[in-house]
């Protein structure tokens, strides 16, 4: 009988989705759950026969030189923390698990709108410190969301999400922004306009959700000039990458009132948050929740596993990226 594939999977996954790779793999878990370094993951690259990436692991040429491993799974939708281009050139394929995550991704950017909005963070602050007096007609007064307009950037699967909550949930008026074409009967149906540029976006929407992809052709889109393009009392959310956001100019936007809120679920470099940002009222910080939900997770996890099942059987994986 043929030895099974051995597998390395980088972080802890969900009891069900680890059960499931164990009865086809010969698996090893990173028991610790911590961020391997990167000679622990060069390393695996050499002795393994796959490699179970997340988006805390960053997959670098120097780590796919000469490798064993023959396909990385990514955990996430997202990739941009593999170089895809060095995985082509090495013979490595590269899969993800798109789909499975978009309704609680856009479910909680649009969490993120509501609580920035309506500055529920910083109330639940005030309440628990023992500084909320009661209720007054001037108090933590925020801004409305509904018939609001939202700009969205990045126009896939998430980004579709998310408009069809806003238009046929809050009746919102959408725009957005995406490089690739987009179907107009489907645009039509979110109420969605498009907009040629990012520009154009964000000067005219109340409400900026961010669903593009990360990596350096993104990083920074939203940077001081962008930013100084916003309307008046704009609100920003990014559940994207947190590399798309100028962080620095952010939050002197934020301190200065030039940005009324943001929320963020993804930051540049995870898990440090710029200090500036933990420093103001006016922003909603969560600790990357976008797929946060226990179906969620098992369905990602079941995803990484069908591309391996099927590229192992010599079959074209269902989710390969590169």
């Amino acid at each position: 009988m043929a030895a099974k594939p051995r597998v390395l999977v980088t972080r802890r996954w969900p009891k069900a989705a680890e059960l499931a790779l164990a009865e086809r793999f010969d698996v090893t878990f990173n028991e610790n759950d911590t961020p391997m370094s990167a000679e622990a993951i060069t390393a695996a690259m050499r002795e393994y026969d796959a490699v179970a990436p997340t988006v805390s692991d960053r997959i670098t040429a120097e780590m796919l030189a000469a490798p064993s491993a023959r396909i990385l799974a990514n955990y996430g939708v997202g990739f941009s923390h593999i170089a895809t281009d060095a995985a082509k050139t090495a013979g490595v394929v590269v899969t993800n698990t798109p789909g499975v995550l978009t309704d609680c991704t856009a479910d909680l950017a649009f969490s993120l709108m509501l609580a920035a909005a309506r500055r529920l963070g910083e109330g639940e602050r005030e309440l628990r410190s023992g500084g909320w007096s009661g209720w007054r007609p001037t108090h933590m007064i925020g801004t409305k969301v509904s018939g609001a307009t939202l700009g969205i950037v990045g126009f896939g699967r998430i980004g579709q999400a998310m408009a069809r909550r806003a238009h046929h949930g809050f009746g919102m008026r959408v725009i957005f922004q995406d490089p690739y074409p987009v179907d107009p009967a489907l645009a039509a149906s979110l109420g969605a306009e498009r907009r040629e540029t990012v520009d154009d976006v964000v000067a005219e929407a109340d409400f900026i959700s961010l669903h593009c992809p990360g990596g350096d052709e993104n990083k920074h889109l939203i940077d001081a000039r962008r930013i100084g393009l916003m309307k008046p009392g704009a609100i920003l959310v990014n559940t994207a990458r947190g590399e798309v956001v100028d962080e620095a100019a952010l939050a002197a936007a934020l301190s200065d009132g030039r940005v009324a809120a943001a929320g963020l679920d993804v930051y540049e470099r995870e898990p440090v948050v710029h200090p500036d940002l933990l420093k103001l009222e006016n922003v909603v910080l969560a600790p990357h929740l976008g797929s946060a939900t226990s179906e969620t997770r098992v369905a990602m996890g079941m995803c990484a596993v069908e591309n391996l099942t099927a590229f192992f059987a010599g079959r074209e994986p269902p989710n390969r990226v590169a």
